[in-house]
């Protein structure tokens, strides 16, 4: 058993050890800007403050307890990392725009630079994580109990200390050393890269000392394996099956609420991060230093509960199984390792928490009630001053907690309080980068609606177990009203106390942000910055400025920026401005640009809400305000939206005419096409009536005719005749065809069949012009749909064209009729003179017969406009296509029935 003095000697070396390595770092940092600790293996380690003593060591309490459920805490970021690309890369892309500071600058700038709302998630922040504090102050006097022996204990150098005296010793380092490191410089913005050099070595010990105890488990146990067999013999095992409840639910989600709100996550991820390349890099390796860190949980939960006695603490199995062994320098090591997660914690904690105090609560006070006038030094020295006493309070405050509840038994509650706590804000942030129409108003008052629920849950009934009135208040509600029981809010009972308030709370917080934003207006500059946060890809690098030139001159902003940042930052950032812009320091303009440009630098120090209420009052005398601005922007807007109305309108216009125009000539195309097909009507009805009347005015005048010339003209007669009525009946088939008016059913039709009952009725026609009919191959029968006697009068008019067109000295006909790809497709093809190239596109037209079909055939031209007209109805195709034989093929195409 190694004893208190030499442990308490041990962590104080420790100390020493982190003190040089931050000191060393910061001139390191400062004086080579390529050095490794501007690397992104640095920038991820830090990011591994994440991992306290309760991931150290209440990891495997929690396992011990509860099984799985302490993978939510790794799940959770891991989560958050692999999805970089989504949330982390346009939180770290505003910060760096617009120099924030903390989370409670933020949602400040983002809504509306309010210094109220950073107030309040001030100090929910500060309340919220005085739990944590204490946790790890608990840890670091549990820790210390366990390596020296409760024994031993109270002796040596520690006689007459307890651990509330010990853990207020821990604190009060603490607090030297943050004090020391974390406010050397007044810039909040500006990276504190001693720090954070010694929080990444930590991060190096911390982890190489629980995974060696892990393999020391495992090798004195004999495998994973064998632990988990022992286990499972003595009734140890991890229940599984029940792990995944709503419980396991809301760890995760707090987990991932936690990565990105938790004042010191903000702090190492957002703010310290100088390149936002270094991203890339923590979204695989942060997961895979968690999964190392959590690599050994189990087997030390289970090899533990099998090994050490009952009623031993499962949250510090981690030393005491060393110690158990005889291996006291092991346990020393997971010592060391455990007390770097709480140090490490503690002081990044309370840099990110001074620096919200002091800029949002401390400063504008210190801007109120101060008189103007001095060396420029002032304000610099009372912001470091009041960062410094807010980390005085802030550890204060954590001390004071553990006072009160150290008697609490488990570590994983206290952090999952403090969890639920920086919950609230996580849908504000949310909200603040993706929802334009979020507002202040809602924001705050969800802020404070969930922050209400969760001191009544959740942090009311940690101090049970040494407040009898709040033991009574949970069993029996306020006043007696059972209904408002911190732990069965609204009669709902049975859930776990960290579901039922985490739901209460997230549930109210979301609800009155969503309505509220709905239900509330924003003011002008919230508009902007929302445009700002939303639009930060769309919009590129290039930061915005809310202040419209004024009366206020260089020399009055000059001031302004060396009470704050200094003489020599001042005359930099004057001189930097005067150079870009060609013109003497005392010369410079103060425009809008340069005026954004010094808000974000003061930002940097003092907070964008106090930051911009500094620089209002010095542009107060504006001719233009900016709502002057903003309403005069919203007129132009709606000019704006007038013209494009306009001009929509006007397009619109345009298409209706060109769609009338094009119906014109639509309509006098038809109109010349009726022109047309009355002239061919005409000339094609004159024909025979002209030698009808011509024959019958001879057989009414001449008595003297011959009986063989009077039968002649008779015959004549009656053939003109009957050409006369096809024709008609054609023209009207045609036109009912065209309108739609001829009744048309399909049916299933053999098209095989009709084919060959057409050959059959042209059979004579044939053999009459001495035609022969090659078949080129034949389908079998094919069922389409359509009706068969207008098929069979398609197919008809084909064979008849190609046999009265054909004028070789062999005529020949082939047919050919094929299925291919769910098609019925003949085709017929001839070897007589063809279709002219020229013609081809008028032949399926009304009288379109060709030059020589006009010359040497009789016909009206209508047959093959109607057998289209016929194939369409079939829902097919009928085309004069490039065939086998010298003359004119035509193909009917139609599909086959399935």
């Amino acid at each position: 058993m190694l004893s208190a003095d030499f442990v308490i000697a041990t962590a104080i070396g420790y100390v020493g050890l982190l003190f040089v390595l931050a000191y060393f770092g910061d001139r390191r940092a400062r004086s080579n800007k390529r050095s490794f600790l501007h690397s992104p293996a640095v920038y991820t380690l830090s990011i591994s403050v994440y991992c306290t003593s309760w991931t150290f060591y209440g990891a495997v309490g929690n396992a011990a307890r509860s099984g799985l459920e302490f993978l939510t805490i790794y799940l959770g970021p891991t989560l958050v990392f692999v999805g970089w690309w989504f949330l982390l890369r346009r939180l770290v892309r505003i910060s760096h725009l617009q120099r924030i500071t903390s989370v409670a600058d933020l949602l400040s700038s983002r809504f509306g630079k309010s210094n109220r709302l950073a107030v309040l998630v001030t100090c929910i922040a500060v309340v919220g994580i005085a739990p944590y504090i204490a946790l790890q102050l608990k840890a670091v006097t549990s820790s210390i109990q366990a390596v020296a022996g409760a024994s031993e204990f109270g002796q040596g150098s520690l006689k007459g200390i307890d651990d509330v005296g010990l853990a207020f010793g821990i604190a009060a380092g603490m607090a030297l050393f943050t004090i020391l490191f974390g406010t050397r410089h007044v810039d909040a913005k500006e990276q504190h890269h001693g720090v954070v050099a010694a929080i990444a070595f930590e991060a190096v010990v911390k982890l190489t000392a629980l995974v060696a105890v892990g393999i020391f488990v495992v090798y004195v146990g004999g495998g994973f394996e064998a632990i988990f067999a022992e286990g499972a013999r003595l009734g140890v095992s991890v229940d599984a099956e029940s792990t995944f409840d709503a419980r396991w639910l809301t760890t995760l989600g707090l987990s991932v609420a936690a990565i990105v709100c938790l004042p010191r996550q903000f702090q190492v991820t957002v703010v310290e991060n100088s390149d936002e390349a270094h991203l890339r890099v923590a979204s695989w390796a942060f997961p895979a230093y968690m999964l190392l860190m959590s690599l050994f949980i189990l087997p030390i939960a289970v090899f533990g509960l099998t090994k050490m006695p009952a009623g031993s603490n499962p949250d510090m199995f981690a030393l005491t199984l060393p110690l158990a062994f005889g291996q006291d320098g092991l346990a020393l090591f997971a010592f060391i390792g455990g007390f770097s997660s709480a140090t490490s914690m503690i002081i990044l904690e309370s840099i990110a928490l001074s620096i919200m105090v002091s800029n949002h609560i401390l400063m504008p006070l210190i801007l109120r009630f101060s008189a103007p006038g001095g060396d420029g030094r002032g304000v610099t020295s009372l912001v470091l001053f009041a960062r410094r006493i807010s980390i005085v309070l802030i550890l204060s405050m954590g001390f004071f907690y553990f006072f009160f509840t150290r008697d609490s038994d488990a570590l994983a509650p206290i952090g999952l309080i403090s969890f639920t706590a920086i919950a609230q804000f996580f849908p504000a942030v949310i909200a603040a980068l993706f929802w334009r129409d979020a507002s202040l108003k809602a924001a705050t008052a969800a802020i404070a609606a969930g922050f209400v629920f969760w001191m009544w849950c959740s942090f009311l009934p940690s101090f049970e177990s040494v407040s009898p009135q709040v033991a009574l208040l949970l069993s029996q509600g306020p006043w007696g009203i059972s209904w408002l029981r911190p732990e069965a809010m609204f009669g709902l009972e049975g859930l776990d106390p960290l579901t039922h308030a985490a739901f209460w709370s997230i549930s109210a917080n979301v609800l009155i942000l969503t309505t509220g934003s709905l239900l509330t207006s924003q003011s002008a500059l919230e508009r902007i910055q929302a445009s700002v946060f939303v639009d930060v890809f769309r919009r590129g690098n290039v930061p915005s400025g809310n202040f419209v030139p004024g009366s206020a001159t260089a020399n009055d902003l000059y001031f302004v920026a060396e009470r704050v940042l200094g003489e020599t930052r001042a005359a930099a950032l004057f001189e930097t401005e005067a150079r870009e812009n060609g013109v003497d320091p005392d010369m410079i303009e103060p425009s809008p640009g340069f005026i954004g440009r010094l808000e974000r630098e003061l930002a940097g120090s003092i907070g964008a809400a106090s930051a911009h209420v500094m620089l209002s009052k010095v542009v107060s005398g504006s001719d233009v305000s900016l709502e002057e601005m903003m309403q005069m922007a919203d007129e132009t807007q709606q000019v704006i939206s007038y013209s494009q109305e306009l001009e929509k309108t006007s397009a619109e216009l345009r298409s209706t005419a060109q769609q009338l125009e094009d119906a014109n000539s639509q309509l006098r195309e038809l109109d010349s096409q009726k022109d047309e097909f009355l002239s061919q009507v005409s000339h094609e009805v004159r024909t025979p009536m002209t030698s009808i009347r011509s024959f019958s005015e001879i057989l009414l005048e001449g008595d003297g005719i011959a009986p063989e010339k009077r039968q002649h003209f008779v015959s004549t007669i009656h053939q003109e005749s009957l050409r006369l009525t096809k024709l008609l009946d054609e023209i009207l088939d045609l036109s009912a065809l065209e309108r739609g008016e001829r009744s048309w059913e399909n049916q299933p039709v053999d098209a095989e069949a009709a084919l060959d009952r057409a050959l059959t009725v042209c059979e004579a026609l044939l053999r009459q012009h001495g035609v022969a009919v090659e078949q080129g191959g034949r389908a079998q029968a094919t069922m389409v749909e359509g009706d068969a006697d207008r098929l069979c009068q398609v197919f008809i008019n084909l064979i008849s064209n190609a046999v009265k067109y054909n004028d070789a000295g062999s005529p020949v006909l082939r047919i050919t009729s094929s299925v291919r790809a769910g098609a019925y497709t003949v085709d017929f093809a001839d070897n007589g003179p063809g279709i002219a190239r020229g013609e081809r596109k008028l032949i399926f037209e009304k009288f379109a017969r060709g030059q020589r079909g006009a010359v040497q055939q009789s016909g009206a031209g209508l047959g093959l406009a109607i057998s289209r007209q016929i194939v369409t109805r079939m829902n097919g195709a009928l085309d004069l296509v490039q065939g086998q034989l010298p003359g004119a093929c035509f193909r009917v195409r139609l599909s086959v029935m399935r």
